[in-house]
């Protein structure tokens, strides 16, 4: 071996690699935690929930690197942090249009988010009918010795479209990509029928919410679902109701 060349410190190597993995998985956590606080806050105040269903899903070490090859990007952790970003991906699937946009908005508004890019396949979608409104939002994740800011790539979709680009998406990896044009017609041709699907089912939603006035938005206090209390937090409650309705006599 010529004195020339780098000696590569393997071990320092699958440590910062498996830092590098680990901030993204984080990220994704971060962005569910964040995520589900959404869906309990509007179950217990509004008695209804944008938010359906949550997944997500975190690049393959192989993945990666093929992407990163495919688009000539240098193979270093740094690199690939700048150049692809679709390692961490987040995925929430609402009942109705409106519900997507609703959920963009509240997670863009809060401080330690940073919405990069927004790609909005649903007021434009894709020729093949694809819908899908797409967030690359920059989360901060706090490590030990550091705050790491991490890309992940958010989709929020509705059910008649997540159903549709899942469809979409079998078919494509079956055909290699080559799908033929009949085929490509009739999946076409079924977007259409989903996104009819979504208009009709939203505006059902809202004549069920205007035939019950506001009581969708505003629910009294003790209409609200029970939440469990810890036992000395109850006993102390009860304790400053009784000497507030009995006060010790002197």
């Amino acid at each position: 071996m010529s004195n020339s060349e780098p000696v590569v410190d393997l071990g320092q190597l699958r440590q910062d690699f498996t830092r590098f993995m680990m901030s993204y998985k984080f990220g994704i956590d971060e962005l569910i935690t964040k995520i589900n606080i959404l869906k309990q806050e509007f179950t217990h105040i509004h008695r209804y929930s944008p938010i359906e269903h949550v997944s997500s899903r975190l690049k393959t070490p192989e993945s990666i690197f093929d992407k990163a090859q495919r688009k000539n990007c240098s193979l270093t952790l740094d690199a690939i942090r700048e150049n692809i970003f679709d390692v961490a991906g987040v995925r929430i699937t609402c009942s109705f249009i409106s519900d997507t946009y609703r959920i963009a908005d509240m997670l863009s508004s809060q401080t330690d988010i940073r919405v990069v890019e927004v790609k909005d396949y649903i007021a434009n979608p894709k020729p093949n009918g694809y819908k899908s409104l797409h967030l690359l939002v920059e989360i901060p994740v706090f490590m030990s010795d550091r705050v790491q800011p991490v890309l992940v790539e958010l989709q929020i979709r509705t059910i008649a479209m997540d159903f549709w680009a899942s469809l979409e998406h079998k078919i494509f990896y079956k055909y290699r990509g080559q799908i033929p044009e009949t085929l490509l017609a009739e999946l076409t041709e079924a977007a259409e029928s989903a996104n009819k699907l979504d208009e009709k089912m939203e505006s059902l939603h809202d004549e069920v919410v205007e035939l019950g006035g506001e009581a969708e938005n505003s629910i009294a206090l003790g209409a609200l679902p029970p939440m469990a209390l810890p036992p000395e937090l109850l006993h102390m409650l009860l304790s400053a109701q009784a000497e507030a309705i009995e006060p010790d006599r002197a």
